[in-house]
């Protein structure tokens, strides 16, 4: 497995490219906007980009899913049914976020415990909110590798003042995150900022 983070729009948002090495099947996650400039850097890899997952409904997330998607002609995966409030209210996260208005579609409404697969790497889904009533995260345990998107960040962990953002539950879906790591230092790639790892979210927590 590899990737590349393209990050996005004023609120640097980690839209990841991540493909297998062995099919080069690849996918986009959580193309936040931009669509041009994540398209020019889709033509530097010579990828068959056959999806689009999405970790939660928020406009700096989901900003570039809907062309690109009709561009690549390719579905939009994500999030969970529960972020239909923030779907149904992109006007309102324009004038929250400041961020175009746009239009989003998607083709699945992922679940918990579902499996993913881009080429021959399986993700994980599980459905962890706080941030966002259906923010999911992705999971591949053969990488160590879990996808948050703004759940957690290095050195902080998500907003929870924004509305059906809720702290306790935010912080109950970390503690899932832990648990699913164990005793592997797994690598989190969140939806702002760089990298972290399980085991600097430990001390947050």
């Amino acid at each position: 497995m590899k990737y590349k983070i393209i990050p996005v729009t004023n609120f640097n948002q980690n839209c990841y490219l991540i493909w297998c090495t062995k099919t080069f099947q690849a996918a986009l996650i959580d193309p936040g906007g931009e669509y041009k400039k994540i398209l020019i850097i889709l033509k530097k890899y010579k990828l068959k980009i056959t999806k689009i997952l999405i970790t939660h409904g928020h406009l700096d997330h989901i900003g570039a899913a809907y062309i690109l998607s009709k561009i690549l002609d390719i579905p939009v995966l994500g999030p969970h049914r529960e972020d239909i409030f923030w779907i149904k209210n992109i006007k309102l996260q324009n004038k929250m976020f400041n961020l175009p208005c746009c239009k989003f579609k998607n083709n699945i409404w992922l679940k918990n415990n579902q499996n993913i697969f881009i080429g021959k790497i399986n993700f994980h889904v599980y459905h962890l909110p706080g941030h966002t009533p259906g923010h999911i995260v992705f999971f591949n345990k053969s990488h160590h590798v879990i996808i948050s998107g703004d759940i957690i960040f290095k050195n902080n962990i998500g907003r929870t003042d924004l509305p059906k953002s809720n702290f306790y539950i935010l912080k109950k879906s970390i503690k899932k995150i832990l648990s699913l790591s164990k005793d592997k230092d797994n690598i989190i790639l969140p939806g702002h900022g760089k990298k972290t790892s399980i085991f600097e979210v430990k001390k947050l927590i």
